[in-house]
């Protein structure tokens, strides 16, 4: 058992609790308040009047799949030979000892959802995972979680340079609509087959959508620009299908319409430059506008291009525009769990959930601040061994 103690507690889902502890036991919460009594072989930890968190959770990023400092030899995110390729998973390319991992948990993230870029209509399936282990097997916390597919710039100007579909955002959606379409008489024929005989020839890919058809898993739709928000949009209520709008750059001059339509966002990269054309709206007043008009949120570095460690700082500079601090934190805690369909198990600090905490001493949202001591499923996975 571990006790920590002498804490200001952001549980996320109820109120800050002062001089609060927490009681760990078997990579669980099993206790949190003003007093909760220690069992005397427990290890105590003083946090000296620091500040305790959720482990942050990074909503969409490629952590593992894009390795650090390896350029081509590391780029396993993107199968960019067909552009639809809902049998990919992101399991099978995630390395564990991409040294990204680390700088996760050393900067208090320790959940990431991850999976294949956006070159592809449909790329394949998200996963999330722990930060810290040897093995996928040892990290995964659900798989999957999410069928990553795209519209927008990257599909047509990677298989225009091939010469083949799609060269336009016409051809995007297209591809899209045949192929949920191809899985939803896949899954007829399946359902109508009297006997063995009967069923279809067994397809990986059809059978990787029929989840998402299904609603087992949502669509992970990478759309910057307003246009390709409300084709995402219109696609998923085609196919009565869940989706979530990944990046959602110009999400502040539709926001009534995605309030409207119900859908969760998950923003960023925002600390980045305007590489591209549909990143010209791009500002850190976009997390703001949706949340105050009542979107659900999560903040993304959409790591390799931000770092995954400045995940915080994306928050801080939130707030910096006009988010309130509770929400911004939120924004990379609880709201991300709940968006991706993890809040059973992580994103607040509430007894039964995983005891995955970050501890800080000063402000979590102060630029200077730094971690002290991360833990995953109850285990300490980064100690600075002082005072942070």
């Amino acid at each position: 058992m571990i006790l920590i103690r002498n804490a200001k507690i952001w549980t996320m889902s109820g109120e800050i609790i002062q001089e609060g502890s927490i009681l760990i036991e078997k990579g669980k919460i099993k206790e949190v308040g003003q007093d909760v009594v220690a069992p005397l072989d427990a290890k105590i930890i003083d946090a000296e009047g620091g500040n305790i968190l959720p482990g942050f959770i990074e909503a969409h990023c490629h952590i593992g799949l894009f390795e650090d400092g390896l350029g081509f030899e590391g780029e396993d995110g993107n199968e960019m030979t067909h552009p639809i390729t809902p049998n990919l998973r992101a399991i099978d390319a995630i390395n564990p000892m991409d040294r990204s991992f680390q700088e996760a948990r050393e900067n208090g993230i320790t959940t990431c959802i991850t999976g294949p870029g956006s070159t592809n209509v449909i790329g394949g399936q998200f996963a999330a995972v722990k930060t810290y282990g040897q093995r996928v097997e040892d990290m995964l916390l659900k798989e999957p979680i999410a069928m990553k597919c795209a519209f927008g710039e990257n599909p047509k100007r990677v298989y225009s340079s091939q010469k083949k579909s799609p060269v336009t955002r016409m051809a995007t959606a297209a591809l899209l609509r045949e192929a949920l379409m191809e899985a939803k008489e896949y899954a007829k024929k399946k359902e109508r087959a009297e006997s063995e005989k009967d069923q279809p020839k067994w397809d990986m890919k059809m059978e990787s959508l029929v989840k998402v058809l299904n609603k087992e898993i949502p669509l992970k739709a990478h759309a910057h620009r307003a246009d390709d928000i409300l084709t995402a949009i219109r696609v998923a209520k085609e196919f009565d299908v869940n989706m979530t709008l990944d990046h959602c750059t110009e999400g502040h001059l539709i926001a009534d319409i995605i309030k409207e339509e119900g859908l969760d966002a998950i923003v960023g990269p925002t600390l980045s430059s305007r590489s591209k054309i549909e990143l010209n709206n791009l500002t850190f007043k976009t997390p703001e506008v949706l949340n105050k008009k009542g979107v659900r949120i999560a903040l993304t570095t959409d790591h390799p291009v931000v770092p995954v460690q400045y995940l915080p700082v994306c928050a801080a500079l939130a707030t910096r525009e006009g988010m309130e601090e509770l929400e911004a934190l939120r924004a990379i805690t609880l709201y991300p769990a709940q968006i991706v369909g993890i809040e059973d198990r992580v994103g607040s600090i509430e007894v039964g959930k995983d005891a995955d905490l970050v501890l800080i001493k000063d402000h979590p949202l102060d630029f200077r601040s730094k971690v002290r001591m991360t833990i995953i499923n109850g285990e300490v996975v980064y100690d600075r061994g002082e005072i942070a």
